[in-house]
């Protein structure tokens, strides 16, 4: 009877538990969650690192934007009248040209408070700017408005055909004492 107690007191066996381990079960995909990321990780660094490669060899071979010459031709001395400032090349060049008793100068349309473009009043004989109402005289003196300074002129020559030549990269200021300078009127 001993030995039928003790099969009494034992516990009956569980049946195999519904809940079975991850590690248990069959792999049904070639990689796991983990493989997939690392493989992913290591696929966005290359194309990061090879992307940053491309645009790194790109700066070796920059873009060259090539400017208009500064050089222009305008015409023969005798196309201008004494006494007026001609607006042909206003829009084109941003200059006025401006024949006086004693040649020609060309006056730089770039107002000297912040860089707009006055308007020549013919009426009125004087540059006016539309931005700040700037007023400039005939040569290019300015006289009211915040102007802190006169207009610029630019260089003017004559080439060997007899054709007057604009160097809008040479500049000529009032303030400096260079408007009487070789270079800064044509005398014709």
């Amino acid at each position: 009877m001993a030995e039928a107690s003790t099969n009494a007191n034992e516990k009956p066996i569980a049946p195999a538990s519904k809940k079975s381990s991850k590690k248990d079960e069959t792999k049904d995909t070639i990689w796991s969650r983990r493989d997939f990321f690392s493989i992913a990780g290591w696929g966005g660094f290359m194309a990061t690192l090879g992307l940053s490669g491309a645009f790194f060899t790109r700066l070796l071979f920059p873009r060259v934007l090539f400017e208009p010459s500064p050089i222009f031709k305008a015409g023969k001395p005798s196309d201008y009248t004494v006494g007026e400032v001609s607006t042909k090349f206003i829009k084109s060049q941003r200059v006025w040209i401006v024949r006086d008793l004693e040649g020609i100068y060309v006056v730089f349309g770039l107002c000297t408070h912040l860089g707009c473009t006055p308007r020549w009043l013919n009426t009125e004989k004087k540059y006016k700017c539309p931005c700040h109402g700037s007023g400039f005289t005939k040569d290019g003196t300015n006289f009211e408005g915040p102007a802190p300074r006169p207009l610029e002129h630019l260089k003017i020559t004559l080439d060997p055909e007899g054709m007057i030549e604009i160097d809008k990269s040479k500049k000529f200021l009032y303030e400096k004492g260079e408007w009487g300078k070789p270079g800064s009127k044509l005398l014709v």
